[in-house]
């Protein structure tokens, strides 16, 4: 029997949208072999201290069991002010989750059709590479698993800002010809503002010790080496190869252009550069400065739409339907651990479970040290996670704004929230 409250959700969005969506299905808990009583009682504890400590407004938690939802539900409010009740269609800033639900799957396929070989230089694909001694033999495997050295982050915000006040050379209140780039209500972009943020990127420092080192640069130039590749727009040839057939509606960059009618929960109360409560319009400066449209963050999405590219994932680049759009052999390829020897967790694109998460305690684990070893996914700077457990069959969906009102509220990492919440259902499996 399929929940009938959240199945009537799914099917009044698709009615309201006008658009033919493939439904998840629903189960309760009980019927999927879980302690429907004990799962509940824990995440209600765990999500009630959250939003008593302030580690966030509001929240939502979805898990998917065998391609079928089993849990969904939501807590608290966008803001603390307690108005506006989250809802299980709201929409949230992805951040960082971008990086595996944007541009990722469009480099999978374009290794799958051969386009991109991951063991060559990257330079073959990235032509300004081929002239930096430092980079011109970067792999794209290397980068792709945080191996390769590169500079963690640029804040090119920092070039469009002076003594506070905004550079009209490169921001300004009214678009214009040479400014169409919306950055936010009021505020529109210089069009050359990308080759700026190109050039940083190509010049940047590269590290000759080869070793873990967390970079999210080059998602922010994937968007056009994909759009050069495919000769298609980069949110096009998302839509159209990814999220229109997986069904997800909702993923997508600048939603307030988009006209839903779902609730966009906001983020942060940014007094640096948009002066004001940033909702609906993406939460990451960087990303921001590019128009809202990037590989690193930009992304914004539903619970259920991020499920199913995560379902999408867990059956090795399938759709519910069962359409191949990416072949199983590449996603396995890109879910593996790429460097254990030199203690590197990461997959290609995907983060992985901490060497040994198995044997941590669940205050040192990440994730739950019950998740396996052949599990991936991936967190976002605000408050969202997304997890995906091929062994176990187990989706983990959590969305929250934890940067709301500022970005100084961390007590969703120091509470472990997100892995005290996975936990409670690996916990139900084996009971």
């Amino acid at each position: 029997m399929k929940n009938p409250t959240l199945l009537l959700i799914c099917l009044l969005g698709c009615i309201y949208l006008g658009i033919a969506q493939t439904p998840l299905n629903y189960r309760s808990l009980e019927e999927a072999g879980m302690d429907e009583t004990f799962i509940n009682h824990q995440v209600d504890s765990i999500m009630q201290l959250g939003i008593m400590e302030q580690a966030f407004p509001g929240a939502q938690v979805l898990v998917a069991k065998n391609d079928t939802v089993v849990f969904h539900k939501a807590y608290g409010y966008h803001t603390y002010d307690s108005v506006q009740k989250v809802g299980l269609d709201d929409i949230y800033d992805l951040a960082s989750v971008t990086k595996i639900t944007g541009p990722l799957p469009a480099l999978m396929k374009l290794v799958d059709e051969k386009k991109l070989n991951l063991d060559a230089p990257f330079s073959t694909y990235w032509k300004p590479w081929a002239k930096r001694k430092d980079k011109k033999d970067l792999t794209l495997r290397e980068i792709l698993s945080h191996q390769a050295g590169l500079v963690p982050y640029i804040i090119f915000l920092d070039k469009a800002m002076k003594n506070g006040k905004i550079k009209k050379r490169f921001v300004r209140t009214e678009p214009s010809k040479k400014f169409q780039k919306q950055v936010y209500e009021g505020l529109y972009v210089k069009n050359r503002f990308l080759r700026k943020v190109y050039r940083m990127i190509n010049r940047s420092k590269v590290s000759p010790e080869k070793k873990y080192r967390y970079s999210g640069l080059t998602f922010l130039i994937y968007p056009e080496l994909i759009s050069t590749l495919t000769g298609t727009d980069y949110e096009t040839y998302l839509k159209n190869t990814f999220y229109d057939p997986i069904g997800s509606k909702t993923l997508g960059f600048n939603p307030m252009t988009k006209n839903f009618p779902n609730k966009i929960v906001p983020t942060e109360m940014d007094t640096l550069f948009r002066k004001d409560l940033t909702h609906g319009w993406v939460h990451d400066e960087n990303a921001s400065l590019l128009g809202g449209v990037s590989g690193n963050a930009g992304l914004f999405g539903t619970a259920e739409d991020l499920a199913k590219i995560m379902l999408f994932y867990q059956n090795m680049g399938a759709t519910l339907d069962g359409e191949q759009i990416i072949s199983k052999s590449v996603v396995e390829d890109f879910i593996q651990v790429q460097y254990p020897e030199n203690e590197n967790r990461r997959g290609l694109g995907f983060d992985k479970p901490l060497l040994g998460n198995d044997t941590l305690a669940i205050a040192d684990a990440y994730p739950s040290p019950k998740a396996s070893p052949k599990s991936f996914g991936h967190g976002g700077f605000t408050g969202t996670f997304v997890w995906a457990d091929p062994e176990n069959q187990l989706v983990f969906i959590f969305l929250s704004n934890r940067v709301y009102p500022s970005r100084t509220h961390r007590k969703l990492y120091g509470l472990n929230i997100r892995t005290a919440l996975q936990d409670v259902f690996y916990s139900a499996l084996v009971q």
